[in-house]
């Protein structure tokens, strides 16, 4: 059971190792989720919080929140990590840099409440370090998508999946509070019916990305039956937005810059669906997660994004050609089979969860961007904006 205000009062008087400020700075935290947020969720927040820290105070280590980010630097982590910094959490941020992808966090070293460790997820010594003193852990570093995967499946299989395993592992016994692992839309592939997938719907993975993602979702939620830390599997829509570590070879973005660059651009399987999702909402449902109560996340798995964010490339296209001319081509049979919508009446409806950008809003903002030289420098060094190659150390 949650404590109660009254509890609080009780704990602040003993005032045992400083914990009159943890809790002092816990309610500070979600008082402040009243102004601009949905006043149920800013509630529900409170209620997180004070369970976590009535089982904290239970094992004498009473702690801030402190947030262990597992994949930080990427094109997610940027925004997610700098989305949690605002809302007053400590955030740890654990990555090898795999994509040469440091600069992402340049403007955020010397930030209070900001920490970095450099070094792989399937070391055992590092997650040591990574995971001292912090008590929930987002899993966003994997190989993430079907080129890259398929360039490297072995490391893809020992990140993704093994990888993943480890890192679960490895919380037992710490107190680990919240484990948000972010999974993947990728995984209902090629859909038999015209029916958006939801959360039970048939999961058919057509890569290995999408395979790892479903064999480390099936083993957290057998595990996390029984675990310490509360399991919750997020699977995200295809991202687009503007990042830190922006990418240029996810579908919106990529579309959007080739046309507003004047490139030529050739577009396979026009008629395709796939859902879309901003960075900045996928940092939100995530969040939106870690301030939950347990009943209604633990084991659960939730699509992330919007129904409006449905789109073919086609649409997409047509999108971006109400703001610019351009010079398209659209090709048949191309490499990638995957045809699916979803739906996010779930997140919506247990959890108060809506996305706030959509695809529309956003192509004439990316446009604008390009056009203005933000991105000049992706000519010179293509190989920060996207998942193209990975650093050869990184690779073993």
């Amino acid at each position: 059971m949650a404590l109660t205000i009254d509890g609080i009062g009780e704990t602040r008087g003993a005032d045992l190792n400083g914990t009159s400020d943890v809790y002092a700075q816990a309610i500070r935290n979600c008082a402040a989720r009243m102004e601009g947020e949905d006043p149920l969720a800013a509630a529900e927040a409170l209620q997180d919080e004070l369970s976590r820290l009535d089982k904290a105070s239970r094992s004498g280590a009473v702690l801030p929140r402190h947030v262990l980010v597992i994949g930080g630097a990427g094109y997610v982590g940027s925004v997610m990590v700098r989305e949690l910094l605002k809302r007053g959490y400590q955030t740890r941020v654990l990555d090898n840099f795999l994509y040469s992808n440091s600069l992402s966090l340049e403007g955020l070293y010397d930030e209070p409440g900001f920490s970095l460790v450099m070094g792989d997820l399937r070391d055992e010594e590092v997650l040591d370090r990574a995971l001292d003193g912090v008590t929930d852990v987002v899993l966003l570093a994997s190989l993430v998508g079907d080129p890259i995967s398929k360039k490297f499946p072995d490391l893809t299989r020992s990140v993704n999946q093994a990888g993943s395993e480890t890192v679960f592992k490895a919380l037992e016994g710490r107190g680990i509070h919240k484990f948000v692992f972010t999974s993947t839309c990728s995984n209902y592939g090629m859909r038999d019916s015209d029916e958006p997938a939801d959360e039970t719907s048939d999961l058919k993975p057509l890569s290995i990305y999408a395979e790892t993602k479903v064999g480390f979702e099936q083993f957290l939620l057998e595990q996390g039956k029984t675990s310490e830390a509360i399991p919750t599997v997020l699977r995200i829509s295809t991202a687009f937005g503007l990042s830190h570590r922006m990418r240029f070879d996810l579908t919106v973005n990529e579309f959007t810059a080739a046309l507003a660059k004047g490139e030529a651009l050739d577009v396979y399987d026009k008629d395709t669906w796939r859902p879309y999702c901003h960075v900045r909402d996928i940092a939100g449902a995530v969040i939106r997660v870690l301030e939950a109560p347990e009943e209604k996340v633990r084991g659960e798995v939730f699509n992330v994004g919007a129904d409006e964010n449905n789109y073919t490339k086609a649409m997409i296209i047509d999108e971006i050609l109400t703001h610019i001319d351009g010079k398209v081509s659209y090709v048949e049979k191309g490499s990638d089979p995957r045809n699916y919508r979803v739906s996010f009446a779930k997140i919506k409806n247990e959890l108060g969860f809506e996305p706030r950008h959509s695809v529309k809003a956003f192509v004439p903002e990316l446009i604008e961007a390009v056009r203005s030289g933000l991105y000049l420098r992706s000519e010179e060094i293509p190989g920060y904006y996207g998942n193209y190659d990975v650093r050869e150390e990184a690779a073993a």
